[in-house]
């Protein structure tokens, strides 16, 4: 039925159609659920289950971050399959975002570009709504993103006071806390991503988590690699020096990658791609770029912190490969907007056909096999 649909959205400006699109998941979520879960109508295979970060996934396929950036809709990802899901990126303060227009689709390269700008009710406001509709998501493992609040004026020590005032505000409602260091489409667009940076931003989150004792788990978003190391170029020192600061702040994991900024490899015409500005890149010309960082990621770590692919999952072929590059779960956006919401069972499924011509008993043997 999607395959019918599509082009009909695909006529829309594309932040309405994200914008209908939730909407009328809103509306399902409080009227039709025990519908939609028999639509859906599959039961994950056992041997596709994991225990990571001390939490129960039934299956490896995950919601990323940015599709329900207020956390509204819990229940409806649980209903359409999706074993955990990633909220937000949810921010101190509010915020409204860039200006429209700031989301893009590239059809030929089955990517999209946004410039969103972390527009989200705020860091409280989505651990409020996240707790209203909690009780109703099953087995839903659900992450929450936090970042640093859009607004170039909040630096240095008020930057960090701003992750902290995020971290309090979500650590009652998250199983885990994913620290975005690296988004891209912000207008400041600076990042924590720097070792020196990252430093400080987990000695702040340290002393919070002091304070408040137990708290979930933290794992940091990386941006991707250079598009050459996608072709055997070397890895940028960063990323193991990155590695090590993680260390030193029992960071459980990671997740890789984020959006890109650049535009390397596209099919859109140059036209196409002037038009629409700066922004991050997503979707299947991220797929070669997160693959490698994923391996390398496991190698520096000896397959140690448990990594989230994410960035160009668009089939199953996609998430396996991903995940003997070293990733123990995957997470899909850009894939669910061109295949619709029967793409989680599909990615499973895919999965489940892998493992039963691999010859492995657990997904969790294939991971990293190929690192």
């Amino acid at each position: 039925m999607y395959a019918r649909l599509r082009p009909l959205l695909f006529r829309l400006d594309p932040e309405r159609a994200h914008d209908l699109a939730l909407a009328l998941a809103g509306l399902a979520q409080r009227q039709f659920l025990p519908r939609v879960r028999r639509a859906v109508g599959f039961r994950p295979d056992p041997r596709l289950a994991q225990t990571l970060f001390g939490r129960s996934f039934a299956h490896p396929v995950g919601l990323a971050a940015g599709l329900d950036k207020n956390g509204r809709l819990a229940p409806f990802w649980n209903a359409l399959g999706f074993a955990f899901v990633e909220m937000g990126s949810a921010t101190a303060r509010a915020s409204l975002g860039n200006p429209k227009p700031r989301l893009f689709r590239l059809p030929a390269d089955r990517a999209l570009v946004n410039r969103m700008g972390l527009n989200n009710a705020g860091a409280e406001r989505v651990a409020r709504s996240i707790r209203l509709t909690r009780s109703r998501a099953g087995r839903l493992v659900v992450a929450v993103n936090i970042a640093k609040t859009h607004d170039p004026s909040i630096l240095g020590a008020a930057a960090l006071d701003d992750f902290r005032e995020a971290f309090r505000a979500v650590v009652g409602v998250a199983d885990l806390v994913v620290v975005n260091v690296s988004c891209p489409n912000t207008r400041e667009g600076t990042t924590f991503e720097e070792p020196k940076a990252l430093d400080g931003l987990l000695r702040a989150l340290a002393v919070e988590v002091g304070y408040l004792g137990a708290t979930p788990p933290l794992l940091i978003k990386l941006a991707p690699p250079p598009a050459a190391t996608a072709h055997g170029s070397p890895m940028p020192g960063l990323y193991a020096e990155v590695v090590d600061v993680a260390r030193r702040y029992d960071v459980a994991g990671f997740v890789a990658t984020n959006t890109a900024p650049d535009r390397a490899g596209l099919a859109a015409d140059h036209a196409t791609l002037e038009a629409i500005g700066r922004g991050g890149l997503s979707g299947a010309p991220l797929a070669e770029r997160s693959t490698a960082l994923v391996r390398h990621l496991y190698r520096l770590t000896n397959g140690t912190m448990p990594i989230v692919g994410v960035g160009g999952v668009m089939s199953a072929d996609d998430a396996w490969r991903r995940m003997r590059a070293g990733a123990s779960l995957v997470e899909v956006y850009t894939g669910l907007i061109y295949e619709g919401p029967g793409f989680v069972r599909t990615l499973h499924d895919g999965l489940v056909q892998h493992l039963d011509r691999s010859g492995a008993s657990t997904i969790a043997e294939i991971v990293g096999a190929d690192a």
